[in-house]
């Protein structure tokens, strides 16, 4: 097993920009501002010929007793639990605080192997800076720069000194990587505590309690999924502060880097014209697309009428993902959704053969053929695939660019009915064959065909007058 270095700290001390720097990613949120961190997050980085887990955590406060910070104290503790070594980060610039003592004597109580870092050293002596930090009893302080890399490399080789080489055996595993997306407080931490068992990501009443896309494995009935935990995407025009706007930039990068995304709605809520942008912006990324109605258990039949309505009304172009009514809270719909994301993936990763395609497209001209364009009707020859995620089908033929957007989607419904493609977006791409001779002018006439042109001429009028 890789060993595992765990970043805690108060907040604001520099541990996700620690993060990135040990990852060499800029995956975690970074920003001058207290408790943007709230759930754990792994990744992974090397040092010489070894390999190691690095996990950032939230802001630890010890003596918070409720609310976000106390659910961000408990993803850290659990956090050290899971740690070979703890980095315990301190601000140089801030000196020594009351806080760092407590979290200190409550390391202490865990057991681990603990290395106390005081970063934000850029530009300072090392001693004077690290002096104080004795007090907290955990050794020798480190003083580093996460943000400029100033004796990172040496406190990280320190850190794994006792552990052996891991011999990695590089494997590369294809599973399903889900995204649970909505709106604010729709549910989707919830949902994805439910799916993994464990409280893993902070789910709090109250909109905004996720700022970050968190990426967390995890095995269901034998099959490896990666779900990602995003932040809501509220209208644009809302969008005011600058860490809610990297936020949403997270939460569509992580749509882009998703197979099967599941959008999370809030039956007790109407579907509002941001869950069709929503939707939209997966149509648009080609993303397979499963649909869950969150908090179905509270409402009462008439409620649940007027909700299905709107679902058509507002989201029948998304006819093609299949729809389920959950409770992520009860924790019911939970093995019908997973069945229907394994669908989607599948569908989205099909390889279609082309003797297949090109048969389904003849049995669909045969059934409806293409309207004229002008003079002559469109030729659709033969079809083969163009890629995967989603499907892309590309057909050949002439006069193609005469073909309405019309019979592009029936072409669409035809294949996936034809195919079974459940839950993923399809696109068509036409291709023209060239015309070698369509740009090509003539080459210039010898004398002697220029005097025979001319005698056939004058027989010619002879002739006929």
């Amino acid at each position: 097993m890789k060993p595992t270095l765990v970043l805690v700290g108060r907040p604001n001390v520099g541990k996700s920009t620690l993060f990135n720097r040990l990852t060499r990613s800029r995956d975690a949120l970074v920003a001058d501002i207290p408790g943007l961190t709230r759930d754990r997050r792994y990744g992974h980085g090397r040092v010489g010929d070894k390999p190691y887990l690095v996990m950032d955590t939230g802001g630890l406060e010890p003596v918070a007793k409720d609310g976000i910070m106390h659910a961000m104290a408990q993803q850290s503790l659990q956090a050290i639990d899971e740690a070979d070594t703890v980095l315990f980060i301190v601000d140089g610039r801030q000196g020594l605080t009351a806080q760092d003592k407590i979290i200190a004597e409550q390391l202490r109580k865990k057991d681990r192997n603990i290395l106390l870092v005081v970063n934000k050293a850029e530009g300072m002596v090392a001693e004077v800076v690290a002096a104080e930090f004795f007090e907290l009893g955990l050794g020798e302080p480190w003083a580093i720069s996460a943000l400029h890399g100033d004796h990172v490399n040496e406190l990280i080789a320190l850190a794994l000194a006792d552990f052996p080489v891991f011999e990695e055996t590089e494997q590369i595993i294809k599973h399903p990587k889900i995204a649970i997306v909505g709106r604010p407080n729709v549910g989707k931490s919830t949902l994805v505590n439910t799916l993994l068992g464990e409280e893993r990501v902070i789910a709090f009443d109250q909109p905004g309690t996720t700022r970050d896309s968190i990426y967390i494995d995890f095995e269901h009935d034998g099959k490896q999924y990666t779900l990602i935990d995003t932040a809501g995407l509220r209208r644009r025009g809302k969008v005011k502060e600058t860490v809610e706007k990297f936020s949403a930039i997270k939460t569509l990068q992580a749509i882009e880097d998703a197979n099967v995304v599941v959008l999370v709605l809030d039956a007790k809520s109407e579907i509002s014209e941001q869950d069709a942008h929503i939707a939209d912006f997966i149509l648009q990324s080609g993303r397979a697309l499963v649909m869950a109605v969150n908090k179905w258990d509270g409402l009462d039949q008439y409620q649940r009428e007027c909700i299905k309505r709107e679902l058509i009304r507002k989201l029948g172009f998304l006819s093609f993902a299949k729809l389920h009514y959950i409770s992520a809270l009860k924790g019911t719909g939970m093995q019908k959704l997973l069945l229907s994301v394994d669908q989607a993936y599948a569908a989205a990763m099909a390889d279609l053969s082309t003797p297949r395609l090109t048969r389904a497209l003849h049995a669909a001209v045969d059934k409806h053929a293409p309207p004229r364009g002008g003079m002559s009707r469109p030729k659709l020859r033969y079809a083969h695939q163009g890629g995967t995620n989603p499907p892309i089908v590309v057909i050949h033929g002439s006069m193609l660019e005469h073909v309405p957007d019309t019979y592009r989607r029936y072409l669409e419904n035809f294949f996936r009915e034809t195919f079974n493609l459940t839950g993923t977006p399809l696109q068509i791409s036409f291709k023209v064959g060239h015309n070698p001779y369509a740009n090509k002018k003539p080459a210039p006439l010898s004398e002697a065909e220029v005097r025979r042109a001319r005698n056939r001429r004058r027989r010619n009028r002879k002739k006929y007058g």
